[in-house]
C-alpha cells in the first residue's frame, strides 16, 4: 500500500490503547481518590478520542486501503495528509479536553477534526463516483461518509451550548445523542459494512439482495435517531416511524446473515480461520444490540433504560467495543492485512474477556439499580475489568511488531 497500511494500522492500535489508558483512570477515579483530572473533562477526552483517534482514524486507513485495492495505489498518495489531519487533531483533543473541558482550544482542534472529515469525505465520495456504480459498497460507503458529515450537526450545536452557557437538558441531550448515533450507527456502522460487503461480493454473486439490505438499514437510520429520544414529547406518527425503522434494520441485518450462512462454505478460505471467531461475535453482539433497540421502542423500557447511567454506558460500550472495535480487529486479522507475534491472538483475547467481565457488570449494575441495590465493590470490579481491556491491548500492540507468523502477512 503506497500510505505503509502496517504502520498506520499500528498507529490507530497506539491509539486505542491511549484510550483503554484513559478509561482505567477514570474508572481509579470513580473507585479511588485522583484529585489531578476533573472527571468530565476526562471523560470529554476519552470519548472524543475514541471516535476520532481510534475508530475514524483506522477506518480511514481500511477505507483508503479497500479503495487502493479496487483502483491501484497511485490514487492513495493525496489522502496521506488528511489521515495525518486527523491524528493531529485527535491528539489536540485528547491533551486539551481534559484539560479545559469544552475550552476554546479544545472546541477549536474539534472543529478542526471535522472541517478534516469534510475533507476526507469530500475526496472518499469523488473517488468512489469513479468505480463501477454497480457495486453494493458504494452505497455503504457514501451512506457512511454523509451520515459522517450529519453527525457534525450534533457536534457544531453541543459545542455553540456549552460556549454560550446554554444550559437546556432536553436541547443538550438531544444534540449528543445526535453526535452519537449518527457516528456509531452511521459512519461507524456503515464503513464497517462497505468494508464486509466489499469481500462478500467478489464471492456472493447477490448484488442485488445486497441493495435491498442497504436500503432497509439506511432508510431506517435518520428515524432510528429518535430511539435516543423517545424520553422526549413526541407525535405518535413519528413513534410509529421508529417503531417500523427498528424493525427494518432488523430485518435487514437478519436477511444478511441468512446470505452469509447460505454461502458459508465459499467465504471461509478468504478469511483466515483466526479472524472469524472475532467476526462472529461481533456479529453477536450487534444481533443483541439491534433486539434491544427493538425493545426500547417499548415506552417504559425507554424510561428505564436511559434513566440509569450504567445501562446507558453499556449500551455504547456493547456498540463501540463489541460491534465495532471486535469487527475491525477480526478483520484486520482475518484479512492477515497486519503480521503478528505469537502473543498477538491472546492479547486479542484478553481484551474480549475484559469486554464481556465489563458488560457483565454494567448489566449488574443496572439491573440491580432498578431495585435500589448496591453491588458490593462494583466500582473496584469496573476498575479491574478496564484494567484486563488494557493488559490485552498492550499485549497485541506488541506483538503488532514481531515478526509475520505467515508468508502472506
Amino acid at each position: 500500500m503506497g500510505l505503509s497500511l502496517r504502520r498506520w494500522l499500528r498507529i490507530s492500535l497506539l491509539n486505542l490503547l491511549i484510550v483503554s489508558l484513559i478509561g482505567i483512570l477514570l474508572r481509579y477515579k470513580i473507585a479511588f481518590a485522583f484529585p489531578f483530572f476533573e472527571q468530565k473533562y476526562l471523560l470529554d477526552g476519552h470519548s472524543h478520542f475514541a471516535f476520532s483517534g481510534w475508530i475514524t482514524q483506522v477506518l480511514m486507513v481500511l477505507l483508503i486501503w479497500d479503495l487502493g485495492y479496487h483502483k491501484g495505489e497511485d490514487c492513495l498518495k493525496k489522502y496521506r495528509w488528511l489521515l495525518y489531519g486527523n491524528l493531529l487533531t485527535a491528539y489536540g483533543m485528547v491533551i486539551l479536553f481534559p484539560m479545559q473541558g469544552y475550552g476554546p482550544w479544545a472546541i477549536g482542534f474539534s472543529t478542526l477534526s471535522i472541517v478534516n472529515s469534510f475533507f476526507f469525505a469530500i475526496r472518499y465520495w469523488k473517488d468512489l463516483n469513479t468505480m463501477n456504480q454497480k457495486s453494493a459498497r458504494l452505497l455503504w460507503y457514501k451512506a457512511g461518509l454523509l451520515f459522517y458529515i450529519i453527525s457534525s450537526l450534533g457536534a457544531f450545536s453541543l459545542g455553540y451550548m456549552m460556549t454560550n452557557k446554554i444550559m437546556h437538558q432536553n436541547w443538550y441531550l438531544a444534540a449528543i445523542y445526535f453526535f452519537l448515533h449518527f457516528q456509531y450507527n452511521g459512519w461507524f456502522f456503515f464503513a464497517g459494512m462497505g468494508l464486509l460487503v466489499s469481500n462478500l461480493e467478489k464471492i456472493i454473486p447477490a448484488t442485488k439482495q445486497l441493495k435491498l439490505i442497504f436500503w432497509l438499514i439506511a432508510l431506517a437510520c435518520v428515524p432510528a435517531y429518535f430511539l435516543s429520544v423517545l424520553w422526549m414529547p413526541i407525535p405518535p406518527v413519528i413513534y410509529w416511524i421508529v417503531v417500523v425503522s427498528a424493525i427494518a434494520q432488523l430485518t435487514g441485518w437478519l436477511m444478511l446473515v441468512k446470505l452469509i450462512l447460505k454461502n458459508k462454505a465459499a467465504l471461509k478460505p478468504y478469511f483466515l480461520a483466526k479472524g472469524r471467531p472475532l467476526l462472529i461475535l461481533s456479529a453477536i453482539a450487534l444481533t443483541l444490540k439491534l433486539l434491544l433497540q427493538l425493545g426500547s421502542t417499548h415506552p417504559s423500557l425507554s424510561q428505564l433504560a436511559f434513566g440509569f447511567r450504567p445501562i446507558v454506558i453499556g449500551y455504547l460500550h456493547l456498540v463501540l467495543l463489541g460491534v465495532i472495535t471486535i469487527f475491525i480487529l477480526g478483520y484486520i486479522i482475518s484479512r492477515d492485512l497486519l503480521p503478528a507475534g505469537k502473543y498477538f491472538m491472546p492479547g486479542i483475547w484478553i481484551f474480549i474477556s475484559g469486554i464481556i467481565i465489563n458488560e457483565t457488570l454494567l448489566l449488574l449494575q443496572g439491573v440491580s439499580g432498578l431495585e435500589y441495590i448496591i453491588v458490593p465493590a462494583i466500582n473496584e470490579l469496573l476498575f479491574a475489568a478496564s484494567v484486563i481491556m488494557f493488559t490485552g491491548i498492550l499485549v497485541f500492540n506488541l506483538n503488532s511488531y514481531a515478526p509475520a507468523l505467515s508468508p502472506s502477512a
